[in-house]
């Protein structure tokens, strides 16, 4: 099997970090599971400051009863409540398949993007676009 540092490297988000920012990343990461049906994140709920990275499965983005996204491994979900303090979950994440992820917690995402503006970036540009995107499926 891929370890997950591999698979890091492999994703959008991660694929500028050296092995050595990479292991750093990952000695703060907990590894969780959730069982198929499983709610990982739930709309309008404050707690849970996670960052979570897709290691295999697929989960779909809800909002109420309308399906926004499909995630899959390597992709990630939970930065909103990251970078804006104290904002409600803006919609749920429901484990379609068993999901594997990578949580990342807000105190070593900060110190990540501190240390890497670039990863920033890059974030930035994954939000504009899924924005668009959010705004689209809204709006059909």
């Amino acid at each position: 099997t891929m370890d997950t540092a591999e698979f890091m490297k492999r994703t959008a988000l991660f694929s500028g970090l050296t092995d050595d920012e990479l292991s750093s990343v990952l000695s703060t990461a907990k590894q969780r599971a959730f069982p198929a049906g499983t709610m990982i994140i739930s709309e309008g709920h404050e707690g849970g400051r996670g960052f979570y990275v897709m290691l295999s499965g697929s989960a779909e983005v809800r909002k109420g009863e309308k399906t926004l996204a499909h995630f899959g491994p390597g992709d990630y979900f939970g930065e909103m409540a990251l970078l804006l303090e104290d904002t409600p979950r803006t919609a749920s994440v429901v484990a379609v398949e068993d999901v594997t992820a990578l949580v990342i917690t807000q105190w070593d995402l900060k110190a990540l993007l501190a240390n890497h503006p670039d990863v920033g970036l890059r974030m930035m540009g994954e939000l504009a676009k899924r924005l668009r995107d959010t705004d689209q499926a809204l709006k059909d």
